[in-house]
């Protein structure tokens, strides 16, 4: 194969290959930043290879029995700029066994000028049988375009390939593959780093309309389905315009990136958006114009996805007719809801939610036509101002709401087709809605149905065991259909400017008045909506174990109809911005703050003293179970004081005292670990003598073995050792021997606080790349606690790797004495309240305060 070039030939005619690709790839490159031209750049791209491929081929003598195919995305002739380079080597079945060094030699030279090339080497007769096998081979083997070589070979391949298609078959395949890749991205594309190739809406979806079309042999492009009549003319000029915009996203984030890069991801988002020409104007920054543009894109390629893929299943199955009447205007047809006039929604607009209503309750019915699709989709703007004041379509969309089960899948497909958004305006402007807050890695409105999905699971029988009384709550609740509207309206004024519960507040009541809601729903509505966010930042900001704490938020409540509606969406809302976000410690504060403000709208009293002898009493029956006799701990309980016992619960207490009976005034640090009795994570108790940089060695040690800090409750005796408890949690981790790692924190743990060197600096690690690119302010304020000489400290930050560490050498440094600690990490953000004094308890002056302010903003900015 090479005899006839020397080893300095080939070396000369493989550097000036290489050379001649990076010049004509650099020659694409610069003609694109002019031109912008996707489709030529594509083209160009793959014909570059093409002719680098032939040429390569003819100078090494490969042998004239075998042939170079191109398959898949360079088969179709579409190369983007850092896509591999798919290649068949396509051999005769009989081989000869000299073809192999050749073909290894050649697929070196691709590599070393530079081709990525992904490549397979196959006989025509293995072809087939792996085409049979495997539904990705047999896509490839779709595409395919004869570069060079035996053309015969290469015509007897195409010709059995072809005979070797069932088609059915192939149609399972491409829908269960498709429904396997959305499901990767939880079947939404609308989270803040899509795959502008593979996430539901992507070009893999128009990609899978086109290879089933293929084999059907119903034509290769936009333009054949429209002349075999599956789509009209201005669909297919549609469906390119979106496609186009697509593959330009995809070419620039190649070219920024510079490699391959199918995701929006934040590094590139505000770059992209500044060559695409966004600018930020009023409240939308560039990057959200941008992203909202792709939003749009993939919510029509979905949409086309749907109809096509129905009417190309039509053809497979042309003899299946199913139909079963709903009403007199509605049917059920191949197990798909269709309109029996294909002009009902012009004539009867009310018919366009009636749609939805009948999906609700219907749960037998696999979607809708594709007919009625394209009829919604033509319909949307005839949901003007008279249609929505229309009494009976208001009636019909809270019938869709009251609908014992299929709310969240009539509510989604609502808003797949934007019928929601053209329903609700306001819904309409947060569709496709960025949110910057470091935590929600959803869009608005996504999230708002997500949080509405969460809702809804309460009420199911099979999930009942992972809420267990938010399930017992939600069927207990009047009218649920409440609680939907309170989630439809709690975020929905994101992104306007200003505080979003008080404009939303004001969307919800005027949608309730409108909608004939009586006074005291509308109310809760409203209510819901403007404190959304009380619950939670109450249960994770402030120390619970204060009675005064829980007075004041019952009070908020007004009673328990509103304190049940608001525990049930808050844990909805937290549990829909984040699959990180949750977890068993949220819960169980979010839970611990419902009961007690429970009891208390019963009437129940419960004064400080009150609460104390409760809570020793409690602890002293658990005590009993062990044979913990009361002198066993009457002279420990003297020594913690009364504001112990308001801090810690009674199974802490009972934890606490058994294990320090005999260490009253130990001389070395006591630790133990133990599993959370709440769940995730691990509790962890620490009595020492107390030491002013106490904290900081012990935040230095969790963030040093990975964990982060939860919770940390500080207490200090009255004879000087600090009881402290930390709540940690390594999210990453799943496969831990916890009866290592406790012992490993406890002998560790103890080793750390012997020392008497300085505690270590804070870790610097990498920043995550989302806190990188996207503007976030950090806040910090400090205010007097009315119930003591404490201060309350809140920052809001973004998070990063040794921030508390970092927060806790700042203490030391300003001879900070910390009380308590609330670590609420949010994703990427921290909302962290610290309850702080000067060293001896007393109250900072407003000098130290303000030193202490700006430091915090230095350190953290």
């Amino acid at each position: 194969m090479f005899a006839t070039l020397t080893p300095q030939s080939a070396e000369s005619l493989t550097k000036s290959w290489r050379e001649h690709l990076q010049q004509e790839q650099a020659r694409l490159r610069s003609s694109f930043e002019r031109t912008a031209d996707t489709a030529r750049l594509l083209r160009t791209q793959s014909k570059l290879v093409d002719d680098l491929l032939r040429d390569l081929w003819g100078k090494l003598n490969i042998s004239n029995q075998i042939s170079l195919i191109a398959v898949g995305g360079y088969g179709r002739g579409e190369l983007f700029p850092y896509s591999d380079i798919d290649l068949l080597i396509l051999l005769p079945d009989q081989v000869d066994e000299t073809f192999n060094s050749s073909i290894e030699a050649l697929i070196g030279i691709f590599w070393d000028i530079g081709l990525a090339v992904g490549h397979s080497v196959r006989t025509l007769s293995e072809c087939i049988d792996e085409a049979a096998k495997d539904v990705t081979v047999q896509t490839n083997l779709l595409e395919t375009r004869f570069l060079i070589g035996n053309q015969p070979l290469y015509d007897d391949f195409q010709i059995r390939i072809g005979h070797g298609m069932d088609v059915k078959e192939f149609y399972l395949a491409k829908m269960h593959e498709q429904e396997q890749r959305h499901a990767r991205f939880n079947d939404t594309t609308y989270n803040l780093e899509p795959n502008i190739k593979e996430s539901p809406g992507g070009l893999r979806d128009l990609q899978n309309i086109l290879w089933i079309a293929r084999s059907l042999k119903l034509g290769e492009n936009w333009q054949a389905l429209a002349t075999q009549g599956l789509i009209t003319l201005t669909e297919a000029r549609q469906i390119r315009r979106h496609e186009l915009h697509l593959q330009t996203l995809r070419v620039r984030l190649h070219y920024l990136a510079n490699r391959r890069e199918d995701r929006l991801i934040f590094d590139f988002q505000n770059d992209l958006a500044r060559q695409l020409g966004h600018i930020t104007c009023g409240k939308k920054r560039a990057s959200e114009r941008l992203m909202h543009g792709f939003y749009r894109s993939a919510k029509f390629v979905s949409l086309i996805n749907e109809i096509l893929l129905q009417l190309l299943k039509n053809r497979i199955y042309p003899d299946k007719h199913d139909h079963h009447a709903i009403n007199a205007r509605f049917q059920i047809t191949n197990g798909r809801l269709e309109a029996k006039s294909p002009r009902l929604l012009e004539e009867n607009p009310s018919a366009i939610l009636e749609c939805f209503l009948l999906l609700a309750q219907h749960p037998e019915l696999d979607g809708i036509s594709a007919e009625l699709l394209r009829a919604l989709h033509r319909a949307k703007s005839l949901i003007n101002r008279d249609f929505r004041k229309s009494t009976k379509n208001k009636g019909l969309f809270l019938d869709i709401l009251k609908q014992p089960s299929g709310v969240t899948h009539a509510l989604r497909s609502m808003n797949r087709y934007g019928i929601l958004g053209s329903y609700i305006p306001a819904f309409g402007k947060v569709v496709g809605q960025m949110q910057h807050d470091l935590f929600h890695v959803y869009t608005v409105d996504e999230h708002i149905l997500n949080v509405l999905r969460n809702l809804r699971r309460f009420a199911i029988e099979d999930h009942s065991h992972e809420f267990p009384l938010c399930s017992q709550l939600f069927a207990e609740f009047d009218s649920p259909y409440l609680l939907y509207l309170g989630a439809i309206f709690h975020d929905i004024a994101k992104g306007r400017g200003g505080d979003h519960s008080t404009l939303g507040t004001i969307d919800a009541r005027r949608f309730c008045k409108s909608h004939g809601l009586s006074k005291e729903d509308s109310e809760l509505v409203a209510w819901l909506v403007g404190a959304h966010l009380i619950m939670s930042s109450t249960a994770q900001k402030s120390d619970l174990s204060d009675p005064t704490v829980i007075e004041n938020f019952a009070k908020l409540m007004k009673d328990e109809r509103h304190l049940t509606a608001l525990y049930l969406l808050t844990v909805a809302d937290i549990r829909g911005t984040s699959p990180k976000v949750w977890n068993a410690w949220k819960g169980k504060l979010l839970e611990s703050l419902f009961l007690m403000s429970r009891r208390l709208l019963r009437g129940s009293t419960s004064g400080i003293e009150t609460e104390v002898k409760a809570r020793q009493a409690q602890a002293a029956v658990t005590l009993s179970h062990y044979g913990v006799t009361k002198d066993a701990y009457a002279k420990l309980w003297e020594k913690l004081g009364q504001f112990y016992f308001l801090r810690y619960e009674s199974q802490e207490i009972a934890w606490h005292s058994r294990l320090l009976l005999t260490h009253l005034n130990t001389k070395s640090p006591i630790v133990r670990a133990r599993l959370s009795p709440a769940g995730d994570g691990i509790q962890t108790m620490i009595y020492t003598k107390d030491r002013d940089d106490l904290f900081a060695r012990i935040c230095g040690f969790f963030e040093r073995i990975g964990y982060s800090i939860l919770e940390a409750k500080v207490h200090t005796t009255q004879h000087g050792y600090a009881l402290d408890s930390f709540l940690i949690l390594n999210q990453n981790d799943n496969a831990i021997n916890y009866r290592d790692l406790l012992s490993f924190i406890e002998y560790e743990l103890t080793q750390k606080l012997l020392e008497s060197t300085p505690p270590e600096a804070p870790l610097q690690g990498r920043v995550n790349r989302q806190i990188k690119h996207t503007p976030f302010k950090t806040t910090i304020s400090i205010q007097n606690d009315q119930y003591s000489e404490n201060h309350i400290l809140n920052i809001i930050a973004a998070d990063r790797p040794g921030l508390l560490s970092k927060l806790s050498h700042i203490f030391l440094d300003n001879g900070i004495h910390l009380h308590t600690a609330k670590i609420n990490t949010l994703g990427n953000r921290v909302e962290d309240t610290f309850f702080i004094s000067a060293k001896a308890g007393e109250s900072l002056g407003e000098r130290n305060i303000e030193i202490l302010k700006q430091e915090l903003a230095t350190q953290l900015s």
